[in-house]
């Protein structure tokens, strides 16, 4: 017996890192018999290892992992943010360019919201951008249909539990009055399913559009639908305080620097940070 822990990293781990899958969908693929060690096929994620290990997924032989990178996509309407959808509708994912590598989605947005959408390729920042304990502000532009009472509103400001599920405090404002609708900012940190939408139910108001402008000091800008732009590595240093060493490959596209300054060093920035250099490139097909 001996308290020395094992060399290397849990399997799993490994594999997000490689842009595979996040550490829970690695952790399916294992069980279900997708991946082998050193030529053995291995049914548990209980198991470390190191770059000396030959890992093959679905016949595919794992590389060493990439740079973390981090990238910006304005997710249109109508696209499912899941790599495969069971009614076969068009994914997020579907619509990326063929040059990107694989990349997995921070958070979600259901398939009638658009905007901003963060895509990774390392495991790491997509738990740490997703953690309810981080404390991430997520801004949205909120349209409903006629208008609402800032006394309803003070309800959404206080928190509330709509069918036994409590949402936390949001930040809201009445923007404009429109015709027969109304705009809202509304800022959450929690970012449950369907959350902005099932509060609005709850004080009798229905959304017919959201958009997400910001996640944390990541904004959308002037970012068109269906584009996308990588954030810069030293971005990453400075908002999430990782080392990210140049990604190996110089094919990149033009890198964003657009971002909102954490006042204080949190995660609920209010600054932009630079000017956005150049238009958005087109991505849609």
């Amino acid at each position: 017996m001996t308290d020395t822990p094992p060399e290397g990293d849990r399997i799993a781990k490994v594999l997000s890192r490689a842009g595979i899958a996040s550490r829970r969908d690695a952790e399916r693929m294992i069980e279900e018999g997708r991946v082998s060690v050193n030529g053995k096929t291995i049914t548990s994620p209980a198991l470390n290892v190191t770059e000396r290990d030959r890992i093959v997924v679905d016949g595919k032989l794992v590389g060493q992992p990439e740079a973390a990178r981090l990238w910006l996509y304005h997710k249109p309407a109508g696209l499912v943010t899941s790599a495969r959808d069971e009614k076969d509708r068009e994914t997020v994912f579907d619509a990326l360019p063929e040059d990107m590598p694989r990349v997995m989605s921070v958070g979600r947005l259901d398939i009638n919201s658009e905007g901003l959408l963060l895509l990774t390729n390392d495991g790491g920042i997509k738990r740490r951008l997703e953690l309810p304990s981080t404390g991430w502000l997520r801004r949205y532009r909120v349209r409903i249909n006629g208008s609402v009472s800032e006394a309803r509103l003070d309800e959404l400001r206080k928190g509330i539990t709509v069918e036994g599920v409590r949402y936390q405090p949001m930040i809201v404002t009445f923007d404009r009055q429109q015709g027969a609708n109304a705009w809202l900012t509304i800022s959450i940190r929690e970012g449950k399913n369907r959350e902005i939408r099932r509060a609005m139910e709850a004080v009798n108001s229905t959304v017919n559009r959201l958009i997400r402008v910001s996640y944390g000091p990541f904004q959308l800008g002037k970012l068109e639908a269906g584009a996308v732009e990588e954030v810069k590595g030293r971005v990453l240093r400075e908002q999430l305080g990782l080392e990210i060493p140049a990604p190996q490959k110089a094919k990149v596209r033009k890198p964003l620097t657009r971002v909102m300054k954490s006042e204080g060093g949190g995660p609920d920035g209010a600054r932009k940070a630079g000017a956005r250099p150049g238009a958005p490139r087109r991505t849609s097909r």
